[in-house]
């Protein structure tokens, strides 16, 4: 029978004692530089310096927390984030990577997180561009053709379905976002990497096949993508666990660099 948690990231962690997730980490670091090489595969991609300091970052004295930040821009892409957080050898890690297109085309952004925390957690979401109840088009395109494969996920005992306590979060994801915890068994790794690619590979072809928008409607269209950038960033109830390993300043930060508010780079339009 499938199962389900609304427990936090933060009651999770403090559930259960440390443990050596490194191994688990170095897995799932490597699930996001192969996605990142298809993506500089496929985009011109510029660095954004704004993040220089953080490639590296380290922690409060103490708590062994470090992480990287790496941003960049292109013609295509207003903003994309592939970066990590966290102890994996005392168990929590966090690893990004979050592609936000310009506002030439209408396809969904993309969205992963997978983490340790400490069991395994893992998020993909295509972030609609619409209001997905009036912008049927929209809804049958790119989300119902993942409807049966949602529902499928959805069943399967060996994944807990995570259910954020935080309305904003819930209210965020789209009704075919894949969020579960599971333990990180060798089986569910290479699950998560090829559901993964999976996704990617679609998000690619998407934006192959895509129709340009109209030029009077992309800076709306920009300026809505943005106030979801940041707002899916300062919401997100885990920055607590940032303010302890890293401190409440620098974890704001950290969360600015997420949504782009340092950004050096300009636009594309």
């Amino acid at each position: 029978m499938a199962q389900e948690t609304i427990k936090s990231v933060v009651e999770m962690l403090a559930e259960q004692p440390p443990m050596d997730n490194m191994p688990v980490f170095n897995q799932l670091w490597e699930i996001s530089v192969e996605l990142r090489k298809k993506v500089e595969a496929r985009f011109a991609l510029t660095p954004d310096a704004s993040v220089k300091d953080f490639q590296p970052y380290h922690g409060l004295p103490g708590t062994g927390a470090t992480g990287s930040q790496h941003m960049f821009t292109g013609p295509e892409i207003d903003w994309f984030v592939h970066s990590w957080i966290g102890n994996p050898q005392y168990g929590f890690c966090n690893i990004h990577i979050t592609i936000w297109l310009g506002p030439h085309i209408r396809v969904p952004h993309f969205g992963l997180a997978i983490a340790t925390v400490p069991d395994l957690f893992f998020y993909m979401d295509y972030i609609p561009r619409v209001d997905l109840m009036t912008d049927l088009v929209y809804l049958d395109k790119y989300y119902e053709p993942l409807n049966e494969r949602y529902l499928n996920i959805r069943q399967q005992a060996e994944l807990a379905y995570f259910t954020s306590k935080s309305l904003y979060v819930r209210q965020a994801l789209s009704e075919t976002a894949f969020c579960y915890t599971s333990k990180p068994t060798e089986a569910r790794i290479a699950f998560v990497r090829s559901l993964a690619h999976e996704m990617l590979d679609r998000w690619l072809k998407w934006v192959d096949e895509a129709e340009p928008v109209p030029a009077e409607e992309r800076a709306a269209l920009a300026a809505r993508d943005l106030a979801i950038r940041r707002n899916i960033a300062e919401r997100d109830p885990a920055n607590v666990v940032g303010d302890r390993l890293f401190g409440k300043e620098m974890t704001e930060r950290l969360v600015r660099n997420l949504w782009g508010g340092d950004r050096i780079n300009p636009r594309p339009e």
